[in-house]
């Protein structure tokens, strides 16, 4: 999986398991989602992604957005 994929994966799991805890513990784990949304414009528009780092960082093999 390239780390373009791995990034994307991460992001759906990442948002889907703060819908889940807005939903089943607190209203208030739905600024989890605003920040991971808030996230994802700013690496849109910049290409700074802390997760891209971490995934390069074990080894994942690049894709073509993150170079």
């Amino acid at each position: 999986m390239s780390l373009d994929r791995s990034v994307m994966l991460f992001a759906g799991i990442m948002v889907l398991f703060s819908v889940l805890l807005t939903a089943y513990v607190s209203p208030l784990f739905v600024w989890f989602t605003v920040f991971i949304g808030a996230n994802l414009i700013q690496s849109s528009f910049t290409g700074f992604c802390p997760a891209a780092l971490a995934f390069k960082a074990m080894g994942v093999k690049k894709g073509c957005a993150f170079e």
